[in-house]
């Protein structure tokens, strides 16, 4: 019995001494504080040092974007939404029988991945600013190649990649000016920009 006592004193007399520090190798642990260190990084912030946005230079329009896949094909809208705000929209602020850009700020971008149709009317796959003719009766509506552009002035005709005319529908009233897609079929999506109580629906289709 004494023996192995004797044993088992003996095997555990190391792990007691690495244990206890004794013996062990390494450097001591640091009793700097995560600030002090090397290469430290101050994440700390206060109210001070926080850029603050003027009210005045917050934009009024905020940007928006709609995403759908339709027969593997991917269409995006990005815009940005000018409220109404309780003005009159079309025939108001809005001209008739003029070409507007249906956003804010950067001219409304509409992109296909592959070639589709719009309102039966062929449209090669790219990116397009989307512009309008309203009317009081069918609008106009058009896709221009010059995609990347401000809302105002119109690029001009020589850059319309597709004009459509479009009879619009009246809906429920929309304060923020929306682009949605109503409806979604295996081959078809009905993409609508919706403001006021004026909608106006274009059919997509992949070939």
């Amino acid at each position: 019995m004494a023996m192995r006592t004797l044993i088992a004193l003996v095997g555990i007399a190391p792990l007691m001494l690495v244990n206890c520090g004794g013996g062990a190798s390494g450097p001591a642990p640091s009793t700097q504080t995560i600030g002090e260190r090397p290469g430290a990084r101050d994440v700390q912030a206060s109210a001070d040092t926080l850029p603050v946005i003027p009210r005045d230079e917050v934009q009024k329009s905020q940007s928006g974007a709609v995403f759908q896949r339709v027969a593997n094909t991917d269409i995006e809208v990005v815009y940005d939404r000018p409220v109404a705000r309780g003005r009159d929209l079309f025939g108001g602020i809005v001209a008739y029988d003029e070409v507007w850009n249906p956003g804010a700020n950067d001219a409304t971008a509409v992109s296909f991945s592959r070639n589709v149709t719009v309102n039966g009317e062929s449209l090669a796959a790219g990116r397009y600013s989307l512009w309008a003719i309203p009317r009081v009766g069918d609008w106009t509506i058009i896709f221009s190649t010059a995609a990347d552009v401000y809302h105002t002035p119109y690029p001009g005709e020589e850059h319309d990649a597709l004009r459509l005319v479009v009879a619009p529908v009246s809906g429920d009233h929309i304060e923020s000016l929306a682009y949605y897609f109503a409806m979604v079929e295996e081959k078809d999506t009905e993409l609508r920009l919706h403001w006021g109580e004026t909608i106006i629906p274009l059919l997509i289709t992949v070939p």
